[in-house]
């Protein structure tokens, strides 16, 4: 397993940090496995991780339940079976996530496109809408990091190349990542 440099993790939970401290949301794009690891980041966002997250007692009150928390905004692009085969079947496969970007992107958002490989177009497109927008981004590869290398403002790059090992790393990297942002924003 990878051991993660400490200087693009404090880069990455910076970014983050300052999206949400700035009103922005995080959109998260990925296919197969890394589209699974989409919908595990949102949950670690929108919801407690490790911490909880209680709502003032204002709201508290007039919602009238001590259940829900204080989240993150994080939309998973991966997640919205009608529109996703919409898109493939009107406009291409490869730009699922890209219209998706045109839509929810506004400055000051983040995109999170995971490829193991860097490679994948529909995510490298996303990207590329993504920064026509005004959005920062982070990729999470493997090891050779392909277009997403390129086209990132950041990568987290596993050291590893064969999939499943790739995947291993980016679990480490995105829940060090959801730890981090969650301690800048909630102390209980």
């Amino acid at each position: 397993m990878t051991d993660l440099n400490t200087i693009p993790l404090e880069n990455a939970v910076s970014m983050l940090v300052n999206c949400f401290r700035g009103g922005g949301k995080l959109l998260l794009c990925g296919n197969g496995g890394s589209s699974a690891d989409c919908a595990h980041i949102v949950g670690e966002l929108v919801k407690g991780f490790r911490k909880r997250r209680p709502l003032p007692e204002a709201l508290r009150q007039a919602i009238g339940t001590d259940r829900l928390q204080l989240g993150l905004p994080a939309i998973d692009l991966t997640a919205n079976a009608a529109l996703i085969s919409a898109v493939n079947n009107d406009l291409g496969g490869d730009l699922v996530y890209a219209q998706q970007v045109m839509a929810y992107g506004r400055p000051g958002d983040m995109l999170i496109g995971i490829s193991t490989s860097g490679n994948a177009k529909n995510v490298a497109l996303a990207v590329k809408a993504a920064k026509a927008l005004g959005l920062a981004t982070i990729g999470l590869t493997g090891r050779g990091g392909g277009q997403l290398a390129q086209l990132c403002d950041l990568t987290l790059r596993s050291a590893e190349a064969e999939t499943y090992l790739v995947q291993e790393d980016h679990l480490m990297f995105y829940h060090r990542l959801c730890l981090r942002v969650e301690e800048a924003f909630f102390q209980v």
